[in-house]
């Protein structure tokens, strides 16, 4: 028979319950307990654990009614029959549970909130299995030409998850017709069916080519030893991944010797998802940590040599330096040849104004009755005075660096004082949860070196100075031991002199761009850890907008309630947009807060007592004399929370 390329009129994604299963979607993981319980149901349960810590979407047993899958004489004189019964047979005897065990171990796996399906191998199988109302059928690789019991299977209405291990392509194409016929949700696993199967007979080519001919989300169900060989099939387009779990593979039983031990499957369950994170999108997005590379590695056009106002620009007169916040070097010759708009002192920067007109950032600020706030650094004070109208207070972050800058102690300023601790220290990562003495001993230095500093400097502005701190616990692997995180960075906050100060511990992303790499943020970002840490200290907080979008998403909460725990201990907010799990201090509107939303939750639960403080948080936005914050700021004016003041809704009425 010639292979047709059978496809169907109406592609469809599986629904195993909440999840979609198909190309787009996660990679659906099944758990395949078969017999592996050696008909024990407290060793299923066990693997039912197992599948359930190693994060796997479902667990699958292979159920039989012995009579109606072979006949009396080989189930009666196994010894009679080819040696492959002789082995299986007796086993298969042993290892069946009764059918109230198996609906304890459907009830015991879906209180797990794991998906519970089955292969049944026979009607009467599909009559027992339907008491439980699977989302789902597994047909076995054996099963896949028996057109009477995918027949059967197909009146419970029900996605079928078909394995075309030792099937010709021939057959898979006549299945295939015959589901295709009758309109049936299917998907087919690539499957080569020995135990354990041998690397150079997985074939895994045929993925793709069974996406591209039938048009269905199509699977992997492998028996090779170790897990890389499966991950590498949900490279290839598998969105189906089926493994056997077992306790000990040294044990007696058909799978055993091919299936993976629980630290294994948790392996292979994180290796697929790390893959999905890092497949992403087919679109070039510049993470945070490029944009810091960008910042110290690539350069920018200055003027090579002092250029008068008035003469045309030459080759000569342009060369190309870091830093790379400046008009990219790409753009040489958009330059040369341009007359000179002003005169360029040697080594300055060029502007986007040296190339004409452009679009510029709003010269006055929106008149904010709240208390706005902008970010700069101290040397950029004359800078900001400049600025109409007055931000009501400045927030200084501060390199380590800044702790020994000078200011003019005569100087007065009618704005408030806010100081963003160092997050870093020579090549060290400031952390006051470091599990390392030396770390978070000089860590507790640099923060008692910063509240020290904003004591020394609050006379020159108004009001009881704030200082924002990142509480720590940053590492490359991630740390779940969140409680001993927070005791060690409590110890570190209680050993601080505050007197004088008000110390805001800021929320966390779930990841951070420190030196350039990607580290996990272990603690500070669950709103329930926060609310604890801060009523034990007596903080308040500063409430990341940007930071709280990325931790919800990665954790699949909802932002809307998680900004509901956190606004009664917030003091001061930072405003930014953000993306995914990753990308934080987007300008607003390019991310995908709910802004309008989010306010509306904040002026009705954030603290009754005092304004609280703001500013926009947007990714070097002081560049180009404040561009992006300005921007910013106009896009946050059309907010009456904003506008109008931001303090609790009740603070308000009062």
């Amino acid at each position: 028979m010639r292979w047709r390329h059978v496809v169907s009129p109406h592609p469809a994604l599986i629904h195993a319950g909440a999840r979609r299963i198909g190309p787009g979607e996660p990679a659906f993981v099944i758990a395949e307990i078969g017999v592996n319980h050696n008909g024990s149901v407290e060793r299923a349960k066990h693997l039912i654990d197992a599948a359930h810590a190693a994060g796997a979407d479902a667990v699958k047993f292979q159920i039989r009614h012995l009579p109606a899958t072979y006949q009396a004489d080989v189930l009666d004189h196994p010894e009679l029959q080819e040696q492959s019964f002789q082995y299986l047979i007796p086993l298969l005897k042993e290892f069946e549970l009764s059918r109230d065990a198996y609906r304890e171990l459907f009830r015991y796996a879906r209180a797990l909130g794991l998906v519970a399906i089955a292969s049944a191998f026979d009607e009467p199988t599909v009559d027992f299995v339907s008491e439980f109302a699977p989302p789902l059928y597994k047909v076995a690789s054996a099963d896949l030409i028996n057109l009477p019991l995918i027949e059967r299977l197909l009146r419970e209405r029900t996605p079928l998850v078909l394995s075309t291990g030792m099937a010709t392509l021939d057959e898979v194409d006549e299945t295939a017709a015959f589901l295709h016929r009758r309109r049936a949700t299917f998907a087919l696993l690539h499957c080569q069916s020995t135990y354990p199967a041998s690397v150079d007979t997985l074939n895994l080519a045929m993925i793709p080519k069974l996406r591209r001919c039938y048009k269905v989300p199509v699977g992997y169900s492998g028996h090779e030893l170790g897990i890389t060989n499966t991950i590498a099939a949900v490279a290839l387009g598998a969105s189906v991944i089926e493994r056997h779990i077992t306790l000990d593979r040294t044990l007696a039983g058909p799978d055993h010797a091919a299936s993976l031990e629980p630290a294994e499957f948790a392996d292979l369950v994180k290796g697929i998802r790390e893959y999905e994170v890092a497949y992403g999108v087919p679109v070039r997005r510049i993470s945070r940590g490029e944009v810091g590379n960008r910042l110290t590695l690539r350069k920018s056009l200055v003027a090579a040599s002092d250029i008068p106002a008035g003469v045309t620009i030459t080759r000569a007169m342009v060369a190309a330096k870091s830093p790379g916040n400046g008009v990219s070097p790409q753009r040489l010759y958009g330059l040369v040849g341009r007359t000179a708009r002003r005169a360029i002192k040697a080594d300055a920067m060029f502007t986007e104004s040296d190339f004409g007109r452009r679009e510029k950032a709003p010269a006055t600020l929106p008149a904010f009755s709240s208390s706005w706030g902008l970010k700069a650094r101290f040397l950029e004070l004359d800078r900001l005075s400049q600025i109409r109208p007055q931000p009501k207070f400045f927030e200084f972050h501060c390199s380590y660096g800044d702790l020994d800058v000078a200011l003019d102690s005569s100087r007065r300023y009618s704005q408030g004082l806010v100081v963003h601790a160092p997050e870093y220290f020579g090549r060290k990562v400031v952390d006051l949860a470091a599990a390392d003495p030396a770390l978070w001993e000089d860590s507790i230095r640099v923060m008692q070196r910063t509240i020290n500093k904003t004591r020394e400097i609050a006379g020159s502005f108004v009001g009881v100075p704030k200082v924002v701190i990142h509480v720590g616990g940053m590492s490359l692997e991630p740390d779940a031991d969140h409680a001993a995180l927070l005791k060690r960075a409590e110890e570190a906050f209680r050993r601080l002199d505050t007197a004088g100060v008000e110390i805001l511990p800021e929320n966390l992303p779930p990841f951070g761009w420190f030196f350039s790499g990607l580290w996990h943020c272990n603690v500070f970002g669950d709103a329930d850890e926060m609310v604890g840490f801060c009523a034990r200290l007596g903080y308040r907080m500063c409430l990341d907008l940007s930071h709280a979008w990325l931790y919800a998403t990665h954790h699949g909460l909802d932002y809307l309630e998680y900004l509901k725990k956190t606004a009664p201990i917030a003091g001061h907010l930072h405003i930014a947009d953000g993306r995914g799990s990753h990308k934080e201090g987007l300008q607003i509107g390019e991310g995908d807060i709910p802004f309008a939303e989010a306010f509306r939750v904040l002026a009705k639960y954030l603290p009754r007592d005092d304004e609280v403080t703001w500013v926009p948080e947007i990714w070097q936005g002081q560049l180009d004399d404040y561009r992006h914050f300005r921007i910013a700021l106009a896009k946050l004016a059309v907010y009456p929370f904003l506008m109008n003041g931001v303090a609790g809704e009740s603070a308000r009425e009062a």
